[in-house]
């Protein structure tokens, strides 16, 4: 096949092979960040919470009549009360959960008022059994002992100090590269440092609204709190019946409390990812969308030049050009015009996705998305050129001669 007829014929149908060339070049640079835009949601969505989360069941409430003093002995008579619920294997109080949409973070360093902080992260405040709770695995060190537990208000009142912090892998491997974390300082909360006892695998942050720098890093300090959110771990083969009898074993010890939500661990999850599950969705809808109207684009096209060319595709024919000669004309041609918006198409994907980088903190489109997107671009536009060059290969020489 000879290129410089068909390019010779493009140049004199410079518009219409321009605007074919626009619509793919926007289609594979909107596909290919969407394309990726959806590979990251879904990995963000099935990312591992560290939790043994089929275990899990949550329950959020709101005190009424329940006096301030007497706050954290009805905080331990309502763990004493669920835990009695048959098939639970035990219960905290936790200030926030993975995904539960609201955080509690902290600066971390190893210098005292340190005016720049190295890293941001979660901090999770509870009762003692909260690591056991969650079923977070410990990789070093040792849980915190009960005599490390000092109460919220006497730590905000400065009448108490916390003695010691575990942190995730991801703190340790960022403040103390190449070591070991056990028995180093860090200041997390007030001028007294506290000294890392264990370090967890992973933890999901309740958010990320800190960015993907921080998603890694989370730290536990020991401080009872008396209001938050209940954590139960259940036998999952009963976690119905859990669900049902938290509100009786509650109203037993406090029955003016409101309960505003007792849910999984799986609810608590498709809750906090219903917006990224939507933009999955949407992205994916726009892709097959563009996708579509640029395959219709190149059917009509290529029909409209089978219309305006029937007299030289029948001069070929009489000349001897045989019926795949006339598809492999066509499916050249496309395959030129793709090729041109393909390239500008991968330019624009990254012009689009450095303006994501810089406004919503998207990370870098990888290179690997380009040739997918190409291959998916001329695949699609060798099977919509498909049908009008069958429909020109089959015009008789005869009749092509005689038109007009």
């Amino acid at each position: 096949m000879h290129f410089l007829p068909i390019i010779s014929s493009l140049r004199r149908h410079r518009t219409a092979a321009a605007l074919i060339v626009l619509e793919i070049a926007l289609t594979c640079a909107i596909v290919c960040n969407a394309v990726f835009l959806v590979g990251d949601r879904l990995s963000t969505m099935d990312q591992s919470s560290g939790l043994v989360e089929d275990e899990l069941v949550g329950v959020q409430w709101t005190g009424i009549g329940q006096p301030a003093a007497n706050a954290g002995g009805t905080t331990a008579q309502d763990l004493a009360a669920l835990r009695a619920i048959p098939g639970v294997k035990s219960t905290a109080i936790t200030n926030m959960v993975p995904f539960g949409g609201s955080s509690w973070n902290n600066s971390v360093s190893t210098i005292a008022d340190d005016p720049d902080p190295p890293l941001n992260a979660a901090l999770w405040m509870g009762s003692p059994d909260l690591l056991e709770t969650f079923g977070v695995k410990l990789i070093a060190g040792r849980d915190f002992t009960p005599e490390e537990y000092v109460d919220f208000a006497d730590v905000r009142t400065q009448k108490a100090s916390i003695s010691s912090v575990i942190i995730s892998r991801g703190v340790a491997e960022m403040m103390f590269p190449g070591q070991s974390a056990i028995g180093k300082s860090l200041y997390v909360w007030s001028k007294q440092p506290q000294t890392v006892v264990g370090v967890i695998e992973h933890i999901s942050r309740p958010n990320e609204g800190n960015g993907l720098k921080y998603k890694e890093c989370a730290m536990f300090v020991p401080v009872n709190i008396t209001s938050g959110n209940y954590v139960l771990r259940v036998d999952p083969a009963r976690r119905a019946e859990v669900l049902k009898a938290v509100d009786a074993a509650l109203d037993k010890v406090n029955p003016s409390r409101i309960i505003l939500e007792r849910q999984t661990f799986a609810e608590v999850r498709e809750q906090h990812f219903r917006q990224d599950r939507a933009m999955a969705y949407l992205l994916v809808g726009i892709s097959i969308a563009l996708l579509i109207v640029t395959a219709l684009g190149i059917v009509g096209l290529a029909s409209f030049w089978v219309q305006q060319r029937t007299r030289q595709i029948g001069v070929r024919r009489a000349l001897g050009a045989t019926r795949n000669d006339i598809v492999r004309y066509f499916q050249t041609e496309n395959f030129i015009l793709a090729s041109l918006g393909i390239v500008i198409g991968m330019a624009l994907a990254y012009a689009i996705n450095l303006v994501l980088m810089s406004k919503y903190q998207v990370a870098r489109l990888p290179a690997e998305y380009l040739p997918i997107g190409a291959a998916l671009l001329w695949l699609l536009g060798q099977v919509a050129v498909l049908g009008p060059a069958l429909r020109a290969s089959l015009i008789p020489p005869a009749i092509a001669t005689r038109s007009v």
